[in-house]
């Protein structure tokens, strides 16, 4: 019975980590994301309000900075992933090639149905930031798509 009672207890506390960890992940994604955001809303305003440019090419133009921001630091810091940085990249654009032309038409959309391009990019922020965390924990540093360099594969768990 004290076997099984000490099988219980080790598996307990690998959910425990297990947990811990991946809400550190969202933790630290969550404030890489809230810096890049700073970089995006950023540069929108300065382009959309400033220089006075149209809401698609200062979104474009924003997000691209953003997305390049985001993806070193959740790469290096949330993931703590070294696997092949060019296909993580890739991933990462393949992502975006989906994403930016669905925010930009769509934004652009409700800008012109009279929404504030301000309120706009600020919804497709948070429209990315959900999708990305996502997107980047599951397909791009996914360990299994994507082996990491560091880890031999009878080292993995």
């Amino acid at each position: 019975m004290e076997e099984k009672e000490q099988k219980i207890v080790a598996e307990d506390s690998k959910k425990q980590k297990f947990l811990k960890s991946n809400w550190w992940q969202v933790i630290k994604f969550t404030l890489f994301s809230i810096s890049a955001g700073v970089i995006q809303f950023g540069v929108f305003l300065l382009l959309n309000e400033v220089v006075g440019w149209s809401f698609w090419p200062s979104h474009l133009i924003s997000v691209t900075l953003s997305v390049v921001w985001n993806f070193t630091f959740n790469r290096k810091f949330t993931f703590k992933a070294s696997n092949n940085v060019p296909i993580a990249m890739l991933l990462t654009f393949a992502f975006y090639v989906a994403f930016v032309p669905a925010s930009v038409f769509g934004g652009n959309a409700l800008e012109a149905a009279g929404w504030d391009a301000l309120l706009v990019e600020a919804l497709m922020m948070v429209i990315n930031f959900v999708t990305e965390f996502i997107y980047q924990k599951f397909v791009v540093f996914n360990r299994k798509i994507v082996p990491d360099k560091k880890v031999k594969p009878n080292e993995e768990k």
